[in-house]
């Protein structure tokens, strides 16, 4: 006897699509850096382009979480690691296993953008755990029960965990290594400071308009 299907809405349903995709597009647009342009007292500020994709999985995850719960998004969050340990298996697979076509000639470039050392794999999976799950936590907690201002909670919930995210990733990637231009080893203070400026900027001005958004449409796709 067949057992029956589980209730998935159509917003889950896509949006758990889009979440998947993004999860593995963030760290191929990370390949490349962003300038954000000059501002007042800040100073021209630059960051990593996976930074789009990312802020669009935190805006995703919030939105779940106002429309099916934070169990619901808790698992969202959980089931994204298997798309990113899959993308990441895959590309160190087809970089060092597979050999390339005598005629094709960007076999080194490809591997310098699309290849990322252990270490930084290992950075991202923890900083995309541990910031996503906090994320979800911050928005909802925030909510009290009432589940009004959800721009404003996906908005503080974003800031925070953007700043996690930095924290986690630039340390595990980078503390100790040597700068291989002057032999010392990296400063990773100004690197976070840097990083984190750029991406709460962007949080600003991305977050409160997508967040309002995607709930808006996951409540007409539900209706």
């Amino acid at each position: 006897m067949d057992r029956p299907a589980p209730v998935i809405t159509r917003s889950l349903f896509v949006f758990s699509l889009l979440y998947g995709g993004l999860v593995v597009l963030a760290g191929v647009l990370g390949t490349k850096l962003a300038s954000l342009g000059h501002w007042p007292v800040l100073g021209d500020l630059a960051v990593e382009s996976g930074i789009f994709a990312f802020l669009l999985l935190v805006v995703l995850s919030s939105a779940v979480a106002e429309l099916h719960g934070t169990a619901t998004a808790n698992r969202l969050v959980r089931f994204g690691f298997i798309p990113l340990i899959v993308s990441m298996v895959l590309l160190t697979f087809v970089i060092h296993v597979v050999p390339p076509a005598p005629f094709w000639k960007d076999q080194d470039a490809y591997a310098h953008l699309l290849g990322q050392a252990a270490r930084m794999q290992f950075a991202g999976l923890i900083s995309y755990g541990v910031s996503q799950t906090l994320n979800v936590y911050v928005f909802s907690r925030m909510a009290s029960g009432q589940g009004r201002r959800f721009v404003l909670r996906a908005w503080i919930a974003s800031l925070l965990s953007q700043v996690v995210d930095t924290l986690i990733f630039i340390t595990i990637s980078f503390y100790g290594a040597i700068d291989p231009v002057t032999g010392a080893s990296m400063p990773i203070g100004p690197l976070m400071e840097g990083q984190i400026i750029s991406k709460l900027v962007l949080s600003t001005i991305m977050v409160p308009p997508f967040i309002w958004f995607f709930v808006k449409l996951g409540r007409k796709l539900d209706a």
